[in-house]
Formats: C-alpha cells, sequence, structure tokens
C-alpha cells in the first residue's frame, strides 16, 4: 500500500524541503497550498527525483474545499499515513495595541480557526491508517511586536498539545516539531537584517525530522 502524506503548505519553505524529502522515501505527496505556479515547480523536482505527486491548490480556510479534500482522500486512498501542517500566514510585525484589524482576522482565521477545522476533517484519515500528524513550531510567542503570528503559533502548539493528550491511547500519534532557525521567505520578512548564512537550510531540518518517523 502507498505511503500518503499530505503537506499543508507545501509550496515553499519548509512544507515544500518536507514534501521532497518524503517523496525521496516513498511517500505519495498530496502537496496542498494557495500557489500553483509554486506547486507547480515543486512537482517538477519530486518528478525529477522519481517521486509523485498530487497538486492541491487550496487555500486551508475554505473549509467546504478541505472537507471535499478529505473526503476525495477517503474515497480513493482510505487515509493517511502523515499529515504536516506547515501553513501559515505571517502578518506584519507591530505592537500589540496596534494590529491592523485585517491582519488580526486573517491570522486568527488561517491559522487558529483553519487548523482546529483541519484536525476535525484529517482524524479519521490517521485513524484508518493509524497515521502520525506533525506540526513545526515556533519560540517566537511573547516577543515584542510578534503579537499576531506569535500568539497564533501558540494558539497552534497548544491544539496540538491538546490533540496529543487526548489520542494517547489511539493508534495515531500527534507530534510537534521545532526546526532550527531557517533562511525562509517568512523568516527574512520579520530579520531581513540577519545573517541567513548562519541558519539552518530547509532540507538539513527536513532530514532531521525524517530521521524521527
Amino acid at each position: 500500500m502507498t505511503k500518503l502524506a499530505l503537506i499543508t503548505g507545501a509550496s515553499r519553505g519548509f512544507g515544500a524541503a518536507m514534501a521532497e524529502a518524503l517523496a525521496e522515501n516513498g511517500y505519495h505527496i498530496l502537496a496542498l497550498a494557495r500557489t500553483t505556479g509554486a506547486l507547480e515547480e515543486l512537482d517538477d523536482r519530486i518528478q525529477a527525483k522519481g517521486g509523485t505527486t498530487t497538486l492541491v491548490p487550496l487555500d486551508i480556510t475554505d473549509e467546504e474545499g478541505i472537507q471535499r479534500l478529505c473526503l476525495s482522500i477517503h474515497e480513493r486512498w482510505g487515509g493517511l499515513d502523515l499529515w504536516l501542517h506547515a501553513a501559515i500566514f505571517a502578518s506584519p510585525l507591530s505592537p500589540a495595541g496596534h494590529m491592523p484589524e485585517k491582519d488580526w482576522r486573517k491570522t486568527v482565521d488561517t491559522n487558529i480557526h483553519a487548523t482546529g477545522r483541519l484536525i476535525a476533517n484529517i482524524e479519521p484519515l490517521l485513524t484508518a491508517r493509524k497515521g502520525r500528524a506533525i506540526l513545526p513550531t515556533d519560540d517566537c510567542a511573547g516577543q515584542s511586536f510578534f503579537g499576531a503570528y506569535g500568539s497564533s503559533k501558540a494558539a497552534q502548539k497548544s491544539l496540538f498539545d491538546s490533540w496529543a493528550r487526548e489520542t494517547r491511547n489511539t493508534a495515531i500519534s500527534i507530534e510537534t516539531f521545532a526546526p532550527a532557525p531557517m533562511p525562509t521567505a517568512t523568516r527574512g520578512r520579520f530579520h531581513p537584517s540577519e545573517d541567513r548564512s548562519q541558519l539552518s537550510h530547509p532540507r538539513t531540518e527536513a532530514a532531521r525530522l525524517i530521521s524521527k518517523l
């Protein structure tokens, strides 16, 4: 039976690196992201190494779309072996008292609400294959100007931690993973003057996570 991995936020950064690493390890990749062009580039890289993908151009805030996707996964494959949730909205840094309303709403909708609904829809698929879910974490919560992004990452981790406790006596495994700082586009927006040569490449962190699976 083909191993199946769903990567939400697969088009760039750590999500893309994990998609490529998992494909090299025999997984068929369901690559979900909003950006079709970046997904197609990911598909080209994976196919060049003999891997296979199904591209899913979808916004994780589209609840009906997520429900249709999960139903399709159930009907075609019967379940999921792995879900990596790397999708994130990184709002611009700002003081907590001056967060733009539209950025705050999008942060909550994408990073917190959508994560909760994804858990509800994906849990039955993981249960069917005794699979695992993994959330990359970030230690920025509580730092100055990270009110929106930091609090939403903390909320995501809290959701996964609760889910892990609730399912610890079941067949599925719920985990978090803290990658070393990586030179991603998101981090570049937050730390524009940082020496990126000192950061860990997403492929390095993907290999570190793969070694734990």
